[in-house]
């Protein structure tokens, strides 16, 4: 039978403790009035539930519906916010105050009874796997981690959820919340007075959530663990399956299920007066809670720090991320107070990098752009690992490539960068990339696209004239347009990653920059007479133009290889191929039509 919230106070009371209570005993533990836990154990008498004071074996099984049967720990994330420790372990690893933030969750689960807890993980999945020897945990690995919120975490798992705790392993309980029985479905809350961004709760009767915002002010918030009882299961499943099914709905947490649904769902709030639940979202959050978190940290990325600007652990703080990703992870970080502060960025390689990337050459023109006064923000590159500090720009702009001014200086600074007389040791050329990728993409199948052999046929007969217009290899920048440039509040200008720089002909940067800028062709006009700080000559143009095409075409053959492989390139698609099909034909009159006035001006 069901049992009323008092009655199962009462009898959960008597089923925890080894010896027989008195009345006064039971109201102060199940929190009820001494009346009501007078009426109620005459009523348990009664039903046969109690006898003399004590849980009769009819009584333990009324509470076996309330029994909790497990817990899910969800261990997916990137925690991206938790830069850069994040870049190195899983944030449920942190050592706060001593213990692993999900060790310490995991004992106190088994504290409350619950052995059978499963363990879902993701981002750096491996680093989670000796918890199953140490503890007996069952591990679950979601592939989707970096693509799919915590509703496909959970998704996994949709088989185990019934009277189940789920968890985050990044929570720190400085009381142990767990229970082995539990009356009913809840979200732990904890009130925070003024404004919040968290998710805050409105309750109805019997506390029952009735509405979710998200931020509030003075406000119960959503923070901690969740409790599923069988019936709240039952009824989510089919809806957290539903939602996964949905592309649009990738995003989405299981509390957004939940809030979508909040009408057919009875989940109600678990009040926990004072902090005693932490969640921590940043090092800045995690070392104002353990002081001696920083110092204590084991974490290459502070001792690289350290290493290269010569401060303190203690003196770093103001961790957030700039840049989120599978390839190169960056974040901002502080170093000093006050007046002294100053600002900075890390650059994190991700993982295969460096078989895309030739981090020596890289090194090299940072150098380089630095010592011509291209990049003032450069500090320090490791060459075998490839992570890199700079200076923090405060309150940049990009590059406006469509104002004059900006785009003449655009211009002089690529100019500068090519008269340089310095070399790398790596090398690019946008026709053999391209090959490189139709390569690829024609292990896929047959390339049936209609007009492409034509193209490919004109880009590699323009690629012929080109070479022989006798422009040298020089050092150029390779990913030269407006998202690379940063623009200080004193309107100096840097020119930043330099990741594919090496020997290219002189026009590739220009190429790059007409293409990802979209200049207009009175614009590209304009960036060549600015480059050469005069009227180009017929050759010079012709020249720069063909690696308008050269990069439109290059960066056409890749994006069909990248959504052939199930990326969605978007309109860049039609950006590249139409820079290389509207040009093309007229570059090549160009050469065709008019190649021996372009030779005596070349002589």
């Amino acid at each position: 039978m069901a049992l009323s919230r008092s009655m199962f106070k009462v009898l959960v009371a008597l089923a925890q403790s080894e010896v027989r209570m008195t009345q006064r005993q039971l109201s102060v533990v199940s929190d009820l009035s001494l009346g009501t836990v007078n009426a109620v154990l005459h009523d348990a008498e009664d039903a046969g539930l109690v006898e003399e004071g004590r849980l009769t074996l009819d009584g333990l099984k009324s509470l076996r519906p309330y029994e909790v049967g497990n817990a899910i720990i969800m261990a997916a994330g990137l925690s991206s916010r938790l830069a850069p420790i994040s870049y190195e372990k899983p944030k449920g690893l942190l050592r706060v105050r001593g213990e692993v933030l999900i060790e310490r969750q995991i004992r106190q689960l088994q504290e409350a009874g619950i052995t059978d807890i499963t363990v879902v993980v993701g981002h750096k999945k491996e680093y989670f796997f000796y918890l199953a020897s140490k503890f007996g945990v069952h591990i679950k690995v979601n592939p989707q981690y970096a693509t799919r919120n915590n509703n496909y975490t959970l998704w996994l798992v949709r088989d185990r959820l019934d009277n189940t705790y789920v968890c985050s392993s990044d929570d720190y309980f400085e009381e142990n919340p767990f229970e082995h029985y539990v009356y009913e479905a809840y979200y732990a809350t904890q009130y925070v007075g003024g404004h919040t961004d968290e998710w805050c709760v409105s309750t109805g009767s019997g506390g029952r959530i009735t509405e979710v915002s998200v931020g509030g002010s003075d406000a119960w918030a959503m923070l901690g663990h969740a409790y599923f009882d069988r019936a709240f299961s039952t009824a989510f499943v089919p809806l957290l399956d539903d939602a996964v099914r949905k592309p649009e709905m990738a995003d989405y947490l299981w509390e957004d299920v939940f809030r979508s649904h909040i009408g057919e769902l009875r989940m109600v709030a678990r009040k926990y007066s004072g902090a005693g639940i932490h969640e921590f979202d940043t090092l800045d959050q995690v070392s104002g809670f353990d002081s001696a978190f920083i110092e204590n940290v084991d974490s290459n990325i502070f001792d690289n720090i350290v290493s290269v600007l010569g401060c303190d652990k203690s003196q770093i703080h103001g961790f957030y991320p700039l840049k989120q990703g599978l390839t190169n992870l960056s974040c901002h970080f502080s170093v000093g107070e006050g007046p002294d502060e100053q600002e900075y960025v890390y650059r994190h390689p991700g993982l295969g990098t460096e078989k895309l990337v030739d981090r020596a050459a890289e090194e090299a023109g940072l150098r380089l752009a630095r010592d011509l006064g291209l990049d003032n923000t450069f500090i320090y590159e490791d060459q075998q690992q490839g992570w890199k500090i700079s200076r923090f720009v405060p309150n940049a702009r990009p590059l406006d490539p469509h104002d004059p001014e900006q785009l003449k200086r655009a211009m002089q600074m690529c100019r500068r960068l090519h008269q340089s007389n310095a070399t790398l040791n790596r090398s690019f050329d946008f026709v053999e990339e391209g090959l490189g990728y139709e390569k690829l993409l024609a292990e896929k199948g047959p390339i049936g696209i209609p007009g492409y052999n034509e193209l490919k046929e004109k880009v590699l007969r323009l690629k012929g004239y080109a070479e022989n217009d006798g422009f040298a290899r020089c050092v150029s920048h390779n990913d030269f347009f407006y998202l690379n440039f940063l623009i200080d509040e004193q309107d100096q200008y840097s020119l930043i990653d330099w990741e594919y720089a090496g020997m290219s002909d002189e026009a590739s940067d220009f190429g790059t920059f007409t293409v990802c800028c979209e200049l207009s062709n009175e614009e590209a006009e304009e960036a060549l007479q600015y480059y050469f700080g005069r009227t180009p000559t017929s050759l010079e143009r012709r020249h720069f133009w063909s690696y308008v095409i050269f990069a439109g075409w290059c960066w056409y053959i890749w994006s069909l290889e990248k959504e052939a492989e199930g990326d969605n390139v978007g309109e860049w698609l039609l950006v590249y191929y139409r820079y290389a099909q509207d040009n093309v034909d007229r570059v090549l009159s160009w050469y065709e039509g008019d190649g021996r006035r372009g030779k005596r001006e070349a002589s």
